[in-house]
């Protein structure tokens, strides 16, 4: 019987679902890195959300490892080289939470744009400032959506009826806007010139880790409201900061952060920190864009059929 290691939290679902397919769970969500370090030569599978990372210095030591799963999208705390070479099959739910992150940055956006944060907390201060507070409507705006994947496609639809202008760029896709008339494809320049709202929906990687840096905020001709929603090191902080104080960003909607354990900043994040969570341009969220009711049903049962496609019907096969 194989034996696999759930190192998070989860539902029933998961739990239940590896039990049906004739697995030894061991469901450990307290376990820490140097346990999965210390035991994981013990396990055919192991399931990771974010807290364990799983880099060729931990995979040397799955000597009997045959598949890594993740309720989730993003792979960047996993060795795909490493994987690929030693034959260890990596099975995700890449599409099941898509939608809740497109409704995260739609929600982030018109947030954003109404002062509904800042108002919020205004009138609960017995604040009433409305003139200070007047909204700008999106109809007639440029969105320019970076990475056309799950997300920024889904986040593209729900644009659609908003009267907004939508620009694409996705580097690796051609003709990936056919079935949306109301998207262009476009590229990086353009999206700099034109639009007024950029949503970044990218996998962590080399290539993407800051790619929101002081030299792609200086080609922007406009100021712009920065989203994002899929990985902290996509944007450059201290590079978004000085955007914020030139103009060449107007506000920021941020899931996510560069670090995203205030317990383990040093001296410079924390100065970095407070001045961004003190900016009343900046809206925050605990990156939870991805994480809805629905979704983390859906992503431990799309990482079932995973398993069950990937690894068992291999076997039985």
């Amino acid at each position: 019987m194989y034996k696999v290691l759930i190192t998070d939290v989860s539902t029933s679902i998961l739990q239940d679902g590896l039990d049906e397919m004739g697995f030894e769970v061991h469901n450990m969500p307290e376990v820490d890195q140097t346990y999965v370090n210390d035991h994981i030569h013990e396990y055919d599978g192991i399931i990771v959300r974010s807290k364990i990372t799983l880099f060729e210095p931990t995979l040397q030591r799955a000597s009997k490892l045959k598949f890594i799963g993740r309720p989730g999208s993003g792979l960047d705390l996993i060795d795909i080289d490493y994987c690929k070479k030693n034959g260890i099959i990596v099975c995700r739910s890449a599409t099941s939470n898509s939608n809740a992150v497109a409704e995260h940055a739609l929600g982030m956006m018109l947030a954003w744009m109404n002062h509904l944060v800042r108002s919020d907390n205004e009138v609960k201060n017995m604040k009433w400032r409305r003139e200070a507070n007047r909204g700008v409507e999106i109809m007639g705006k440029t969105v320019g959506i970076i990475g056309f994947g799950n997300t920024g496609s889904r986040f593209a639809k729900k644009l659609q009826g908003l009267d907004v202008n939508v620009l694409a760029y996705d580097k690796y896709k051609k003709d990936y806007a056919e079935a949306m008339p109301f998207v262009k494809e476009s590229n990086l320049e353009e999206i700099c010139r034109l639009a007024d709202i950029i949503s970044f929906h990218l996998p962590l990687n080399a290539e993407t880790k800051y790619y929101l840096n002081s030299d792609l905020i200086s080609t922007f001709s406009t100021p712009k409201l920065i989203i994002n929603t899929s990985r902290g090191p996509i944007v450059n902080t201290q590079a978004l900061l000085k955007g914020l104080d030139s103009g060449q960003i107007s506000g920021a909607c941020l899931d996510v952060l560069e670090n995203e354990n205030p317990t383990e900043y040093n001296e410079i994040e924390r100065d970095m920190y407070i001045d961004l969570f003190n900016r009343p341009d900046v809206i925050l969220s605990p990156h939870v864009a991805g994480w809805s009711d629905k979704s983390k049903i859906q992503m431990e049962s799309f990482l079932l059929d995973e398993i069950q496609q990937k690894f068992l019907s291999k076997l039985e096969s």
